[in-house]
């Protein structure tokens, strides 16, 4: 296939190298149009006039050729069964190119906007957001309806089918309630909360620590065959908002390795990492250290990436995939895909390595955001899940260990999961 453009910029071949990736098109970028009408290969004209009779014609929106940020005339209308902005009057009928540029580079996370509370880019900035169309992922909608089109336009090409995934992942942020915190913080934290004296009691003559859910988890994942992805906080300084069991404590050590031997161990960089940068390789050498092999994975500590610094500070760290893009205070799909996608420095016009791993579903934010009870939070679990079906994509949650552990606090949501995974099954 040969995709032709007038002016080939680097956002350009971008899109095409994404839309290769995602729909198998094996395109290649030309600038020359002489010897693009000469093709008799699958053409797609990606200008502002048509060039021969049988190619797919779009008209470009301008985003793919501009060479700075500004706020984009983004007007949402139907389109088969979905929502698109960029409209034009074309063979598809919308810059669908520039459309899922501006989706999953976060584009407006760059514009000026205003924080949430922990200083990260608010849903309700977002196009999706205020369109209401966060709980789709349309970019995987228009791939799916652009790659029918293709199929009806070109009769030899083949479309690369996908299947639907499911990916369990656990942010471990306090790996227990009351065990391996020492004596005396133990009695300052008895002290502050009278009401669990007489747990911490049971858990010191050797009851379970209400957070420990690992060996229930490793049974749920045996018994579904599923690929679990752990991210453990290791930050040397606690803080208020990272306050994990310390890296140096051996049971902590004992748990992170015993978990490496059945699932996959990624970073979760602490919010002091977001500040100070140079704690981030920091800590990514302790987990290293810890299970004595590179870390390549990485999801932050409260959802706390911000859009380009943190990604750029992943890959100085060798990060090579990350789990951050979502909101922490809503569920949905903040870059409108459940697919992975490597990720574009906007502001440095250049392609990374880093590869984008977005959640849709974390149950913090069922929890405490919109105070919702486990069954509620089920119902809206298999709505995305029926969702990201459809489209053949990628479902990655988020659930954390105290939620499934037997604190009364959570009572009801362990059993929810597990209602949820039979289904998936």
């Amino acid at each position: 296939m040969i995709v032709f453009s007038p002016h080939i910029t680097p956002r350009i071949q971008y899109i095409i190298d994404y839309f290769n990736e995602k729909l198998g098109l094996n395109a290649t970028v030309t600038s020359d149009e002489v010897w693009y009408r000469a093709q008799t290969s699958p053409r797609i004209n990606y200008s502002a006039k048509r060039l021969v009779a049988d190619e797919l014609l779009i008209h470009p929106a301008g985003l793919l050729h501009q060479h700075d940020l500004r706020k984009q005339p983004v007007e949402c209308f139907e389109w088969k069964n979905s929502i698109a902005f960029f409209k034009t009057e074309d063979d598809v009928g919308f810059d669908i190119f520039s459309a899922v540029f501006f989706c999953i580079t976060r584009y407006e996370e760059y514009l000026e906007h205003e924080p949430d509370e922990y200083g990260r880019y608010a849903h309700w900035n977002s196009v999706a957001w205020k369109n209401s169309f966060l709980n789709k992922p349309v970019v995987d909608q228009w791939l799916l309806a652009f790659s029918h089109q293709l199929q009806i336009k070109f009769s030899n090409y083949k479309p690369q089918t996908a299947n639907f995934t499911f990916i369990p992942t656990y942010d471990i942020d306090i790996a227990w309630s009351y065990k391996h915190k020492g004596f005396w913080k133990n009695v300052a934290a008895s002290i502050k909360h009278p009401s669990t004296i007489t747990e911490r009691l049971n858990v010191a003559r050797g009851k379970q620590d209400p957070f420990d859910s690992y060996d229930w988890m490793d049974q749920l994942h045996h018994a579904h065959q599923l690929s679990p992805i752990y991210f453990f906080l290791v930050a040397e300084e606690q803080g208020e908002l990272d306050k994990n069991i310390s890296p140096t404590s051996k049971a902590l050590q004992q748990l992170i390795q015993q978990t490496k031997k059945n699932a996959d161990v990624g970073l979760h960089p602490s919010v002091h990492s977001n500040t100070a940068k140079e704690y981030l390789v920091k800590e990514k050498n302790v987990l290293q250290q810890i299970i004595r092999q590179p870390v390549t994975k990485s999801r932050h500590h409260y959802l706390q990436a911000r859009v380009p610094h943190s990604y750029r500070e992943l890959i100085a760290a060798g990060i090579m995939d990350d789990y951050t893009m979502g909101y922490g205070t809503v569920n949905g799909f903040r870059a409108s895909t459940s697919h992975s996608f490597l990720w574009y420095d906007v502001e440095k016009e250049t392609a990374t390595p880093l590869r984008i791993h977005p959640f849709a579903f974390m149950e913090a934010n069922n929890f405490y955001e919109l105070k919702q009870t486990a069954e509620e939070a089920l119902q809206e679990l298999l709505q995305l899940k029926e969702t990201v079906q459809k489209v053949n994509g990628t479902l990655i949650t988020i659930f954390h260990n105290h939620f499934l552990g037997t604190a009364p606090m959570f009572a009801g949501w362990r059993e929810m999961y597990e209602r949820f995974v039979q289904q998936i099954n």
